[in-house]
């Protein structure tokens, strides 16, 4: 699965730590999201798309292969 996290955090000009800490995650957490090590649960992904205000589809796209 693709994401656009790392994209999103850049337009808000903040750190895996600072999005991390308003999604009460880890720094971690985010790092493997952003990196496809990890597929977060459907309430930690609906919270990343609200932080940013945009959709799921908008921040999670299947790849062919998914």
């Amino acid at each position: 699965m693709e994401n656009y996290i790392r994209v999103e955090r850049a337009k808000k000009k903040i750190t895996q730590a600072e999005l991390a800490k308003k999604l009460n995650v880890s720094r971690q957490t985010i790092h493997a999201i952003e990196t496809g090590k990890f597929v977060p649960s459907t309430v930690l992904a609906l919270k990343i798309a609200k932080f940013f205000n945009v959709r799921v589809e908008d921040l999670f796209k299947l790849e062919s292969t998914d």
